[in-house]
């Protein structure tokens, strides 16, 4: 059954510039990082920060990002090397794992942040959003190379795939899921989310990072349900399909404790002892209570500044970045 219409195969995978090839995989994830770059500046600008004090930072994560990410692949796909290691090197065929590149990416953009000084969490905060952006641009990659599709489909959005380019199983086929569009969608939604969240509710530091790992985690285990490009599989699910799910529910239980654990902005100070029973002035009960009450308030006040050395520390992350008291809107775009 031919399809109403179809997204076509790519032409090619890149373009000669003089004696350079110019692999438009690595163009995608190139313009993927800088507009990822553009959105965390604006976001740290508007929360207080210098222009221009991410950037050292996410060049370490960017660079830590692909090292992960190449590794994790490597490891899950050894038998794709043997007797061809140097092709480890060739990261513009293709091969990245983004569960990795993750992993070792936020690490190290941490650790730098901490390293330069920065609020570690607000930059957190700030540079979020910005993954899932890049990850937008870079799954278009994945078309180019024509790589990571779904099942076959013979719907109108289908894409066709080059027989060369198809799995075994799957010759015969050739129109199959554009599982590359649907993550890069439903990575823009993810974006908006971010935005949107850090905008109408005032989350902890780093929560924000939580609910992107909890988004991304969701839709990356039902495209799993359409790849065929993985190599392993147990009980129906791919290797990635189990570490989404663990994601999820580990990102959704630390989220919701770190969030059930702040301290409520509206609640009322506890009155002490001494202030609810407090004798009107001149009252003759006044001095024979002095003794008694200024005994019950010392549990108190000891409550009281502990409280207080609370919400200093939690102010103190929470503070502008950039050191400022002044900053804008938290969390925009």
């Amino acid at each position: 059954m031919t399809p109403l219409a179809f997204i076509p195969a790519p032409p090619t995978n890149g373009f000669h510039i003089g004696p350079l090839f110019l692999h438009l995989y690595g163009l995608c994830i190139a313009i993927g990082v800088l507009a990822a770059f553009w959105l965390a500046n604006r976001r740290w600008v508007q929360a207080g920060g210098k222009p221009g004090e991410l950037e050292r930072p996410a060049i370490w994560a960017v660079a830590a990002g692909f090292l992960g990410g190449r590794i994790g692949y490597v490891a899950t796909h050894t038998g794709d090397f043997r007797g061809k290691w140097w092709e480890v090197l060739f990261i513009w065929k293709g091969g990245l794992a983004l569960y990795g590149g993750l992993t070792l990416g936020i690490l190290t953009g941490l650790w730098a942040a901490r390293r330069y000084r920065l609020p570690v969490l607000r930059a957190l905060d700030a540079a979020i959003p910005a993954i899932p952006l890049a990850q937008a641009f870079g799954r278009w990659g994945n078309y180019f190379n024509q790589e990571l599709f779904g099942t076959p489909t013979t719907l109108p959005w289908a894409l066709e795939v080059d027989r060369d380019f198809r799995p075994r199983q799957y010759v015969e086929f050739e129109t199959f899921h554009p599982t590359f569009l649907y993550e890069s969608l439903y990575n823009l939604l993810v974006v908006a989310i971010l935005i949107r969240v850090g905008v109408r509710w005032r989350l902890r530091p780093g929560s924000l990072a939580l609910l992107y790992l909890v988004l991304y985690g969701a839709g990356r285990f039902l495209l799993e349900l359409l790849r065929t490009d993985t190599t392993y599989r147990l009980f129906g699910l791919s290797r990635n399909a189990y570490v989404s799910l663990a994601v999820v529910v580990g990102g959704s239980v630390l989220l919701a404790l770190r969030e059930r654990r702040r301290p409520s902005a509206a609640a009322p100070e506890p009155a002490t002892p001494g202030e609810a029973e407090a004798p009107a002035p001149g009252d003759p009960a006044a001095a024979e209570g002095a003794g008694p009450t200024a005994e019950a308030d010392g549990p108190a006040d000891t409550e009281v500044v502990t409280e207080a050395a609370a919400e200093e520390d939690q102010a103190r992350e929470e503070a502008p970045a950039g050191g400022r008291d002044e900053g804008g809107g938290r969390g925009g775009p």
